[in-house]
């Protein structure tokens, strides 16, 4: 099962995987944008979400994206929705 990991107060070093994670966002989006609201800081950075964990060259993955595929639901209520998932490969960007 998954525990929760308490770290200590002002020692980030026990959870580096995190630490990085918040360094990459703040340098890449929050360092260069100015939010006048709440609505635009979250669509702002859910925008970033879906890049980092889709689309971003990942080095320890062959700098390939870490989601190379995405599903596409069919869902019943579309008039032509197909039986089954279709998979589509995301385009490579060179």
């Amino acid at each position: 099962g998954v525990r929760t990991a308490y770290i200590s107060p002002g020692s980030p070093w026990e959870n580096g995987y995190v630490e990085s994670f918040n360094a990459q966002i703040r340098n890449e989006l929050l360092n260069g944008e100015i939010f006048y609201t709440l609505k635009e800081a979250q669509i702002m950075i859910e925008g970033w979400r879906r890049h980092y964990n889709t689309v971003r060259p990942h080095g320890a993955l062959g700098y390939r994206p870490p989601a190379p595929e995405v599903f596409v639901p069919a869902i019943a209520a579309w008039p032509a929705a197909p039986a089954k998932l279709a998979v589509v490969q995301r385009p490579t960007l060179h």
